[in-house]
């Protein structure tokens, strides 16, 4: 008789056997860290590293997938309305030339409307293609989306994922952020480079020191409000007559465009006087060659050209709706303002007459001329110092200051005191003339 052989029972995994196991899984576990922390650390040391950010934009698609277990990557951007695809990253060629295809219409949207990527992305691949995006955020703004791809039909979005991507994103935006602000910089180390140089410029137009003129003595200072300003100052040797131009000009605003037009009234107005006609009609002639250009940057010039000679002791002048000087009659002991009826500003009408006058100046007499940065300082207060607060401080200086220069120092120190910045927010210029 014959014996069955006993039934075989599957046995209880010894505890030595589950040890074993679970140590296997640990050391999976800590593989698998080790290995996002690594992938991580490089990509923040990119971004310490690279001073080009195409440089770690290649490596973002790669990272994103590496850390998700995905199988391709990919980084939209949006710039100045326009989506680009900047980089892609896929092992497999083939799916990579699919991806590529499926990115097109995409590249079409606009910005705005780039919120139904990730169903057009869909529409085009087959449907158990996972597809996870994320925002790529600057400051609340969404500068791109950073995608992540995978073909496993087992493949699952888990909330480790998620936050891993959105990682490697935000370290992303910090890039996109930094390169931001260093073409910012770039830009306005550039601009402030041109602006020196416009100002190096135009200080150099500007007389360097007052002419020796038989009969009277000058003093100037230009004070720009920004390194480029708009006000104007001249003197004008007029052929050999021994007439000398002295001439004071603003250009309405500051700044580099108000310079430029301010440096070519310079030269159109050089042209000009060497017609050697009355001081009326140059401003007449000045105007409507300047016309056309003043209009088309909407700018205006205001005016006051004078002529003194020598041989007369007398000054011929016309004004173009600029600030009238301040006149002082030593005999008299009064000011007076300087003014001629009816200019108007240089570049508002092209037809525009313009009338002359002449003044007789006697020995000790003082003429200020000056832009209305001076009237248009402010106190703490918002008070204006103002035209009568200018004569009264002109009044003061030609009765203690003997020298031009005296008499300009002394105007200075007045608005710099009045106005609590110490300048006023516009140019400031003065042109002191005193008779001997």
């Amino acid at each position: 008789m014959s014996t069955s052989p006993l039934p075989i029972f599957p046995t209880e995994p010894s505890q030595s056997s589950l040890a074993v196991t679970l140590k296997e899984l640990a050391g999976q576990l800590n593989r698998e860290q080790r290995k996002i922390q690594d992938l991580l650390s490089s990509l923040g040391f990119a971004l310490r590293s690279f001073n080009n950010l195409n440089q770690l934009l290649e490596l973002v698609p790669l990272m994103a997938a590496r850390v998700t277990d995905a199988e391709a990557g990919a980084i939209l951007l949006f710039s100045e309305g326009r989506v680009t695809l900047e980089k892609l990253y896929c092992p497999d060629k083939n799916w990579e030339a699919h991806l590529e295809r499926s990115f097109e219409g995409l590249l079409k949207l606009s910005a705005e409307a780039v919120s139904t990527a990730d169903e057009q992305l869909r529409s085009h691949l087959d449907p158990w293609v996972a597809i996870h995006g994320t925002p790529i955020l600057v400051k609340s703004t969404v500068r791109g989306r950073l995608y992540v791809f995978s073909r496993q039909r087992t493949y699952q979005w888990t909330e480790t994922r998620q936050k891993l991507l959105r990682l490697v994103a935000d370290q992303t935006a910090v890039a996109v952020e930094n390169d931001s602000l260093t073409a910012e910089l770039k830009r306005r180390e550039r601009l402030d480079r041109e602006l020196e140089i416009g100002s190096e410029i135009q200080a150099r137009l500007l007389p360097r020191s007052c002419p020796i003129i038989r009969g009277i003595e000058l003093a100037a200072r230009c004070e720009p409000a920004d390194r480029v300003g708009g006000d104007y100052y001249d003197f004008v040797p007029i052929s050999t007559t021994g007439k000398w131009g002295i001439v004071i000009g603003d250009v309405m605003g500051k700044g580099v465009p108000a310079g430029l037009l301010m440096t070519m009234t310079r030269g159109m107005l050089r042209a000009e006087v060497l017609r050697q006609d009355p001081p009326a009609q140059i401003l007449k002639h000045l105007n409507h060659v300047m016309y056309t250009d003043l209009e088309n940057s909407n700018r205006f010039v205001t005016l006051f050209y004078s002529e003194y000679d020598p041989a007369t002791a007398s000054l011929h002048f016309s004004n173009a709706a600029h600030t009238p000087p301040i006149y002082w009659n030593a005999q008299k002991g009064k000011t007076y303002l300087l003014d001629t009826p009816g200019g108007m500003l240089i570049g508002l009408y092209p037809e525009s007459d313009y009338q002359g006058d002449t003044l007789q100046l006697q020995s000790g007499d003082v003429v200020v001329y000056y832009t209305d940065g001076f009237t248009e300082a402010i106190d703490h207060t918002n008070t204006r110092f103002g035209e009568q607060g200018l004569e009264q401080a002109v009044r003061w200086a030609v009765t203690h200051y003997s020298s031009p220069q005296q008499i300009l120092e002394y105007l200075f120190e007045q608005v710099h005191q009045f106005s609590p910045s110490g300048r006023a927010g516009d140019d400031m210029t003065l042109v002191v003339l005193k008779t001997q």
